[in-house]
């Protein structure tokens, strides 16, 4: 990295990132070339991975199925820095590798960690939402962790 001063080398500054950032995008490579998608998710300490849920087929499973090695990023925007020509922001880049669940209690589990991370009332939304006949039909992809990095810029560093 050219610019150490924003590397991120602390593993729980990177993985508090995973868990606050909206979203994480993920690239993975299509037969004819990159392929990019943007995924709601959550990130679980226990197994050092991301879940995500979606569609049952689609070009992304398609790919995912084929060959489940990704990069993604997750990243939070902390604004432009007016008048500084600076954007600050904190982002964790990972490695890994997609696994689609099969599992009743592991599907369950990683919707339990979504809901909580993205409801305001996650009881009454899981109590309600998440159910047998829910559960048998959604697909839960889970990304590995192989490798994390980080960088962020929180502050205006005037290079010279």
């Amino acid at each position: 990295m050219r610019r150490r001063e924003k590397e991120v080398t602390d593993r729980e500054e990177m993985v508090r990132v995973l868990e606050t950032a909206r979203y994480v995008t993920v690239a993975m490579c299509g037969e004819d070339g990159p392929y990019l998608v943007t995924l709601s998710h959550c990130y679980d300490h226990d197994r050092d991975a991301i879940y995500f849920h979606c569609a049952r087929e689609g070009r992304k499973v398609d790919i995912l199925k084929r060959d489940g090695r990704v990069w993604g990023q997750a990243l939070i925007d902390l604004g432009y820095a007016d008048g500084r020509c600076d954007h600050l922001y904190q982002t964790t880049q990972f490695r890994g590798r997609v696994t689609f669940v099969d599992d009743p209690a592991e599907k369950r589990h990683a919707l339990e960690i979504m809901v909580r991370k993205n409801e305001k009332e996650p009881e009454s939304v899981y109590a309600e939402q998440v159910t047998d006949e829910s559960v048998s039909h959604v697909n839960i992809g889970r990304i590995d962790i192989e490798l994390m990095t980080g960088k962020r810029s929180d502050r205006v560093v005037v290079s010279t």
